[in-house]
């Protein structure tokens, strides 16, 4: 009982708290406001500009071949155009396969739109977007091929200046692409 009546008589001579003060019905509404204030305090408007991204990578770049490609039965090719933190993929597959219907694949050749944002964190690209179609609407479930989300990294390297190498962390064949076009960021509006 002592340590009791000392710990009352700290609070009460140090804050001026009477042992009243923490009662259940007036400390669950200070608790109940302070964790409002933290909740607003958390929260962040979304930049109302595009990022500038990484300007190394600005420009559209383009694979031609894939190492092995004529004894693959399917494989992909990639254009990549990337606009300050945004990207548009093109992913050309040829396939000596028949998967399905002809007026999708288009006797083994097709091509799929991705379109989203990136980041770069040392030698990892992370991309994430969302399948489109080729006017970059998104694309509905109805459709051909995939739809919906597309997430990836890719360890990057630049072998030389026109060129870059993206490994894959769920595909074996890299994607080497070279620059077919230099552009500079000039951050939008969103």
């Amino acid at each position: 009982m002592q340590k009791r009546n000392s710990l009352f008589f700290f609070l009460s001579k140090t804050f001026g708290l009477k042992p009243s003060a923490f009662s259940y019905k007036k400390t669950f509404p200070l608790i109940a406001f302070s964790l409002l204030l933290s909740a607003f305090g958390s929260c962040s408007r979304n930049p109302d500009m595009q990022e500038p991204g990484e300007a190394k990578l600005q420009g559209e770049w383009r694979q031609d071949s894939v190492p092995g490609q004529k004894s693959l039965v399917t494989y992909s090719l990639y254009d990549i155009k990337f606009s300050c933190d945004s990207f548009l993929l093109k992913i050309s597959t040829v396939s000596k396969v028949n998967y399905g219907a002809d007026t999708c694949m288009s006797k083994g050749h097709w091509d799929e739109f991705v379109r989203g944002t990136y980041s770069q964190r040392q030698d990892t690209l992370h991309i994430k977007g969302q399948f489109c179609n080729a006017d970059g609407t998104y694309k509905n479930e109805q459709g051909c091929f995939r739809f919906g989300d597309y997430e990836e990294y890719f360890k990057l390297s630049y072998p030389a200046d026109s060129a870059i190498r993206l490994l894959s962390t769920s595909n074996v064949i890299p994607i080497n692409a070279h620059l077919i076009k230099k552009t500079s960021c000039i951050p939008k509006p969103l």
